[in-house]
């Protein structure tokens, strides 16, 4: 009998992937990239027009060499790395590296890890697409030539152990950008009216929110006008000058992309985006389920798409007629079109099997797996369900040449909102049973006009969701960078973190103006998205992608050029902690290095001493009395531990509370 070869990206998905296949497959992992560009230097010969230099990376020996025997066994191999520009490009290392026959080799790709889709790519097998190949290779190219030229300069002119990045340098503008126009922005003062309205015959008065003059919409905007206001209409009648009936309908969400599943996770589950997609991982590799084995529960979760094929829509319309009737079901979905900044590559996150209801995997799963698997299940039930429906209920009051409005709505059709419920609309009117009875006659008695003082605010500061939301706007990355970005620049401590918003450091702000003055092009938003463009032009074979390169890195060398003569040097104080230097009495200060954070004695080179830097979490040791603080393991895994170790043995892989 044949024996076959499968050749995946995770050794999670290994066990998956060969119960569908059989005994005479075998399945073994790469675990990622096996080749890439050296780290030691740029690794693109620009004399040679621009040719890659390419390396096994340290440490994948073993696995090549494993990857080797295997493939001798083999009388047929499949590449079945993701499906996308990376599990492609995976795929072409792999063949180069293994020296791989082109007869007895094939790419395979599958959306869901299914029994289904897994047998259905072995018979659609195809060749690597190196259209895919070339605009990965490119982003790779551009991403390097960008860090390798650019963070020298910024080490001669700021200080050594900085990057700059292609996508991460664009990303810290916006939020260096959001920040000045925060820092400028001068509040306006406004005031609203409130007025509290009895009907006849009623005991609850009703509110009425202040309009204008007649049609004409007014904004008052000092306490002297709602003095006046208040003046004007003591002692007027309120009259019903119109009432208008109507329904509204509220439609059903779109079932996840990468961005929206962020974005709705940071907002619902306070996960990061790092941590969405870490989770989001597991869930699309498999997991071990009661009662199903090894299952993989959603599809791929990098896609920029809100469509989904004909047999999941059918099965999961199946499940809503079954579960809540026919009268639940959505006549038609309407995606959203498909600008040019979709790909549309692959299908929404959804669940691979819509009856593996979130109950039926609860006991099986990590809290925050479930909850993340909840949320995805839900959002694309939810999406295949009929709109919610309310009747709403409009009036117009006038009290002298002065207008008042008030408004109702009741939820006569939950729909949708059964199963999945909106948070993010602050503006549904509250629900008002006295004003859906009122008539024109209704005879009104002004029982309280109060006014309150506002101000107006400026744009919120970014956080992880919503700074994810603008780089998909502006067409900046694509859905598999979102997360390293965000993870990148806040390593680099250009940014930190605090109560989910995002704030630019002194170091962030030296680097961007920087990169705003020397390389104005490369921060650019526009000629960013433009660049994304580009690279799904390669994808499709309408440009080659040598051609970006030769007409991007002349301009990029000339800057580069031109900024380390004419930069000048720009001083970042270090921050200054509470621990002496033993060896000459300094106060240490805070540095950063490739590993994180440590501190070092501000008299270098005179003195040399540099400590570990523990990072006090405000809680007291529970055996010792002394601070507990952040400790990280030989692997990086962080854990919490006594200050006064190793006198204290205390630790906790959980952050301890008071």
């Amino acid at each position: 009998m044949a024996k076959y070869l499968v050749i995946v990206e995770s050794s999670a998905k290994a066990p998956t992937i060969k119960k569908y296949l059989g005994s005479n497959y075998e399945v073994v992992a790469s675990n990622g990239h096996v080749r890439d560009l050296p780290k030691s230097q740029m690794g693109i010969d620009v004399d040679n027009d621009y040719e890659p230099k390419y390396i096994t990376i340290r440490g994948k020996g073993d696995v090549l060499s494993k990857l080797r025997k295997e493939v001798k066994k083999a009388d047929k191999v499949y590449l079945a790395t993701d499906p996308d520009r990376e599990g492609e490009a995976i795929a072409w290392h792999l063949f180069h590296t293994l020296k791989l026959d082109p007869k007895t080799t094939s790419r395979i790709t599958f959306n869901e890890i299914t029994k289904n889709a897994v047998k259905k790519s072995i018979k659609e097998a195809r060749e690597i697409d190196l259209n895919l190949v070339d605009a990965q290779q490119t982003r790779r190219i551009l991403d390097r030539v960008v860090g390798y030229r650019i963070s020298p300069v910024l080490w001669e002119k700021v200080k050594r152990g900085l990057s700059a990045g292609r996508v991460q340098s664009v990303a810290l503008r916006l939020i260096c950008d959001r920040e000045e126009e925060i820092n400028a922005f001068v509040p306006k003062e406004y005031w609203s009216l409130t007025a509290s309205i009895l009907a006849d015959k009623e005991k609850k008065p009703f509110e009425a929110k202040f309009y204008g003059i007649g049609d004409k919409k007014i904004t008052v905007e000092s306490e002297e006008e709602v003095k006046k206001i208040q003046k004007a209409i003591e002692g007027k009648p309120f009259t019903v000058a119109d009432i208008k009936t109507g329904e509204r309908q509220r439609k059903a969400p779109l079932p996840f992309t990468t961005s929206t599943l962020q974005q709705e996770a940071s907002k619902l589950l306070n996960f990061s985006t790092q941590k969405t997609m870490r989770l989001a991982q597991q869930l699309y590799e498999g997991v071990e389920v009661k009662g199903y084995g090894t299952v993989a529960l959603i599809s791929y979760l990098r896609t920029d798409s809100t469509r989904i094929s004909e047999e999941a829509d059918a099965s999961v319309r199946a499940y809503i007629v079954e579960n809540y009737g026919k009268e639940m079901e959505a006549e038609q979905i309407k995606e959203a079109s498909k600008g040019k900044k979709i790909q549309d590559a692959h299908e929404a996150i959804r669940p691979t099997d819509v009856t593996i209801t979130p109950a039926k995997v609860k006991d099986s799963l990590a809290r925050d797996l479930y909850r993340l698997y909840q949320l995805i299940w839900k959002r694309f039930v939810a999406s295949r369900m009929q709109p919610a429906k309310y009747e709403t209920v409009s009036v117009k009051l006038d009290a002298g040449q002065y207008r008042f409005t008030a408004a109702a709505s009741k939820l006569v059709f939950d729909g949708f909102m059964s199963m999945y419920v909106v948070e993010d609309e602050e503006n549904e009117e509250k629900s008002q049973a006295v004003v859906a009875k009122l008539t024109r006659d209704s005879v009104l008695k002004l029982s309280d006009l109060s006014g309150e003082q506002h101000f107006t605010q400026p744009a919120p500061h970014y956080n992880e969701a919503s700074l994810v939301r603008a780089m998909e706007e502006l067409g900046i990355g694509r859905p598999s960078t979102y997360a390293p970005t965000i993870t990148t620049i806040l390593a680099r401590h250009y940014v930190v973190k605090e109560n989910k918003n995002l704030y630019v450091t002194e170091l962030g702000e030296a680097v961007n103006n920087i990169m705003k003055q020397a390389f104005p092009t490369i921060v650019d938003t526009s000629f960013t998205a433009n660049m994304e463009t580009l690279l799904d032009s390669i994808e499709e074979g309408d440009i080659q992608w040598k051609t970006i390169i030769r007409n991007f890195y002349p301009d990029l060398e000339q800057a580069v050029q031109e900024a380390a003569k004419k930069l000048e040097n720009v001083k970042i104080e270090d921050e200054v902690s509470d621990v002496e230097c033993e060896e000459c009495g300094r106060t240490m200060v805070v540095k950063y290095g490739p590993h994180g954070k440590f501190l070092a004695c501000p008299g270098f080179p005179e003195c040399r001493n540099t400590k570990q830097y523990l990072e006090k979490i405000g809680v007291a040791c529970p055996e010792c009395g002394k601070e507990v603080v952040i400790r990280k393991t030989k692997k990086g895994r962080k854990y919490y531990g006594c200050e006064n170790n190793p006198e204290c043995s205390y630790m906790s892989w959980q952050k301890p509370v008071k």
